[in-house]
């Protein structure tokens, strides 16, 4: 026996999608405005979430029951197990005293946190996505940003609007190769599409990070820098999407980003700021000069105020943490900073290799159909081409997952850097014990998920956006934003919605690889608010479930998200009726 998904459980589609947002808004709401603990609002979330998957969609309770399951095991492994060894080597570079000399050598770039969130958030977050994504760029990079100095919920914020670019092509190009294989359009073909999209945002990027880190005009005494990691890490993301596919697309563009950015400091140093003004304060500021009342006008103005300042001279550097600001020379063995964070990049990286991960599965890899859950569950047209019966497998790869990468790559750097064995465990126990909370809170927000998901919930949401006609093109980005804000993964995402772009685009007479390609492109954007995203962040950079700091880097983030969605839906809908040679044939 199985059970078919309803798509439109109250007869009326706009109905039926209010009802199916639910579960979502009483998450997002609990965090963002009531406060609520973290692992309070996603059991909140979650009893929703269930009530209205038995209720409204008739879903049989022990399906929904064991979809929750499935979800909170994910949150467990591999996500939870990502963050644990992440943090794991966070905390032995700290315990050994060599993250305060790493302070010191990344200030030896740059003193100016603006330049440092460009360097950390922006270009290293993008190799470490290419190499293992599923968390780990924001945790890793939101424990260096913490431990620079930053402050938490400024940490966490640049991490994760710092993680949106790169997404599409991370953990090796997974999210395009599984779209490719849902769908069975042509795997180069979205990549090369995707990367007619993404590179004019990587571009933006940069210059967004630093506004939403300062103002925009403490973002113009740095935007040759910005200019410069942009436009490395764009003209490297087009031309290996374009020309060799999605596999190392982040890991060169990163590499690429990081090096020009070092070089390019060697002869330029960023313009000091004042104050700390906000978006608000620059905006009034340009329509007062300008004379002009409408926004986008003051935008353009804004831009053009960018290159009217030409080549910052030198001034004296904006205070940093007062580790950044030790002029002393490094002592002969300064390198061995970097050892934990070369360790884990080199594995990580290793772990990547679809040789190594093919190899370290053939040792062990336990693939465990879930109860009740596997093959119950019916996905209908326009969905699918075809009616499917869902699969529901619970992979415990323990030697290949990348958590297992991070915690062998900091107990080798913990044994080289002098530290005995059984402190090596207890350091790891007592990381264990400290996120003990964050993890159950990523458990439940996966479970959360994971009942809109196979309930049909979120799928209904995407039908509605799916039913604007001549306006999908606009639309399909927001699908694949609202897919990732649901799942935490483009991945998912393209699991969820590739089918449903690639039927409606037919239907549409418009390109299904470019609307396909649209829904991982769009997704990227979701990736900096989806619920494992917001607690994976506030872990990372010191904040604790128990406290509102989840709550408070929703907030801080939101806006940020829904802007570039937006913009990226114009871009599609611009390439689908005005740029049609930007389309892959």
């Amino acid at each position: 026996m199985h059970w078919t998904q309803n798509y439109d459980p109250l007869g009326h589609l706009i109905l039926s999608s209010l009802v199916a947002a639910v579960p979502v808004v009483v998450l997002l709401g609990l965090l963002a405005f009531w406060h609520v603990r973290a692992q309070i609002a996603a059991m909140a979330g979650l009893i929703a979430a269930l009530g209205i998957a038995v209720l409204v969609y008739h879903m049989p309770a022990p399906l929904a029951g064991m979809a929750a399951v499935n979800g909170a095991l994910f949150g467990l492994f591999p996500i939870g197990w990502i963050v644990l060894n992440a943090m794991f080597v966070y905390n032995l570079s700290v315990e050994t005293g060599q993250f305060a000399v790493l302070q010191r050598q990344i200030a030896g770039v740059s003193s100016d946190r603006r330049i440092q969130a460009l360097l950390i958030a922006f270009s290293f977050g993008a190799f470490i996505e290419g190499a293992a994504g599923f968390g780990a760029p924001v945790a890793i990079t939101g424990a260096l940003m913490i431990g620079l100095g930053f402050k938490p919920v400024e940490a966490a914020k640049l991490a994760l609007i710092g993680n949106t670019a790169p997404v599409a092509f991370g953990s090796l190009g997974t999210p395009l190769t599984t779209l490719a294989d849902i769908t069975g359009l042509d795997l180069l073909s979205l990549s090369a599409m995707v990367g007619r999209q993404l590179p004019l945002f990587s571009l933006i990027v940069p210059f967004w990070l630093v506004a939403a880190q300062v103002g925009w005009r403490g973002m113009l005494g740095v935007w040759p820098a910005c200019f410069v990691t942009g436009v490395s890490f764009g003209v490297m993301q087009f031309v290996m999407s374009n020309f060799h596919g999605p596999w190392l697309v982040d890991i060169v563009s990163a590499v690429a980003a990081m090096a020009a950015l070092v070089l390019f400091m060697k002869v330029w140093k960023p313009q000091a700021k004042k104050k700390e003004p906000t978006l608000e304060d620059a905006l009034s500021e340009t329509i007062g000069a300008a004379g002009v009342s409408h926004p986008i006008i003051a935008l353009v103005c804004v831009i053009i105020g960018m290159f009217w300042k030409g080549k910052p001279k030198a001034r004296s550097k904006p205070k940093v943490t007062q580790a950044a600001e030790v002029k002393t020379p490094e002592a002969p063995g300064a390198w061995k900073a970097w050892l934990p964070w070369v360790f884990l990049t080199a594995f990580v990286f290793l772990w990547g290799m679809p040789q190594v991960k093919t190899g370290l599965n053939s040792l062990f890899n336990r693939e465990i159909e879930v109860p009740l859950l596997h093959k119950a569950i019916e996905k209908v047209p326009p969905v699918v081409m075809h009616a499917e019966l869902e699969k529901a497998v619970f992979k415990f790869n323990a030697l290949s997952a990348t958590g297992t990468a991070a915690m062998l790559a900091g107990m080798l750097a913990g044994l080289c850097l002098g530290l005995k064995p059984a402190r090596l465990l207890k350091l790891y126990l007592e990381t264990l014990w400290k996120l003990r909370v964050s993890l159950l809170t990523i458990s439940l927000m996966l479970a959360l998920g994971y009942v809109t998901r196979y309930s049909g919930t979120d799928t209904t949401m995407g039908l509605m956006m799916a039913s604007t006609g001549w306006l999908f093109p606009f639309f399909s980005p927001i699908i694949g934003w609202l897919g990732v804000a649901l799942t935490g993964s483009d991945t998912s995402s393209n699991v969820l919605f590739g089918n449903l772009q690639q039927v409606t685009a037919n239907q549409l007479h418009l390109s299904p690889i470019h609307m396909a390609a649209a829904n991982s492109s769009g997704g990227v954007m979701g990736k900096m608010i989806d619920a494992q995203s917001i607690v994976v962040a506030s872990v990372a950079t010191g904040g604790h479930p128990e406290s509102p700091d989840a709550g408070t880097v929703l907030r801080s983030v939101f806006w940020h998200s829904i802007a570039l969605a937006l913009l990226m839906g114009l871009l599609v809908m611009a390439q689908a009726y005005w740029m049609p040679w930007m389309i892959v044939k």
